[in-house]
């Protein structure tokens, strides 16, 4: 990058040189980049994820369905490292052509079911076990509108704010300015909606909170992009309050764990396939 003024040419030409923490993964076409089939359990539901924010809101959705008492909700999950882009392999293209984390595949249907996009996983889960969702129609229409609050918000977190903040090659002010103004407008949002509620969406834990949770909670405890002093997060009082108290839900914490290749070994669940893989970890 330049410290010059940029003049877009005519045409877009991929620079693979471009820089930043993900470039070796990123580039402008889809599809399979090699052959290799997906592993698969024994459990109906086959996750194939890594604990990102994303992928967190998954194996929390599982995890709290099955602390309610859903054993249809046994899952496997497969440990996708999208730095050694196995999101590219063959068999995960089947089960989400997007090339995202987390993938989910169904085999309690015939044919098995694929499900991509996680706020689309958190509905299906929700629906398929009639949990963590309202029934009533004027709550259920609340929980969604913030579920998709999410899907529409955390790109502009991630992709905008984190990107330049933290992984791009280099720092410029105006991405940085711009981001970080409207991951506050978020928080504000946020931070108002729960000065009046327990919950994202009312006085019921949901699929909102756990959508949300996983990024915005982690945002203001300084677990992503180190930015919580920058982001003054200590001033969104309620989103800490809500933060810490879904953060103390052991389906939550256990949540966290699956799919984890990094921090602490006993914070780490590299594939989940019993509850006995959380066995001697910090629970």
């Amino acid at each position: 990058m330049s410290d010059t003024k940029y003049t877009p040419p005519k045409v877009w030409v991929w620079d693979k040189e471009s820089g930043g923490k993900f470039a070796n993964i990123n580039r402008p076409i889809a599809g399979a980049t090699h052959n290799k089939e997906l592993p698969v359990g024994e459990h109906p539901l086959q996750l194939y994820s890594l604990a990102t924010p994303n992928g967190v809101k998954v194996t929390v959705m599982l995890e709290e369905l099955l602390a309610l008492g859903h054993t249809g909700a046994e899952y496997d999950a497969w440990l996708i490292n999208i730095s050694n882009g196995d999101q590219f392999s063959s068999g995960f293209v089947e089960v989400n052509p997007n090339s995202k984390i987390p993938a989910l595949l169904d085999r309690s249907t015939n044919p098995a079911t694929r499900v991509f996009e996680s706020g689309s996983i958190l509905l299906y889960l929700a629906e398929k076990f009639k949990a963590f969702l309202p029934t009533d129609p004027a709550k259920r229409t609340e929980t969604l509108s913030w579920l998709f609050w999410q899907m529409g918000s955390a790109p502009m977190l991630g992709g905008g704010f984190g990107h330049f903040y933290a992984y791009a090659p280099e720092k410029y002010e105006y991405p940085i300015n711009r981001y970080a103004m409207e991951v506050k407008r978020q928080l504000d949002v946020l931070d108002r909606q729960l000065a009046d509620h327990e919950y994202i969406s009312g006085s019921e834990y949901t699929i909102a909170d756990m959508a949300i949770w996983p990024w915005y909670g982690a945002l203001v405890t300084n677990k992503v992009y180190e930015a919580a002093e920058f982001l003054e997060a200590h001033t969104y009082t309620n989103v800490l309050r809500w933060t810490h108290e879904i953060a103390k839900r052991p389906a939550v914490i256990r949540g966290r764990m699956v799919n984890r290749a990094w921090g602490e070994p006993n914070e780490q669940v590299l594939e989940r396939h019993s509850a006995s893989d959380f066995d001697g970890k910090a629970i």
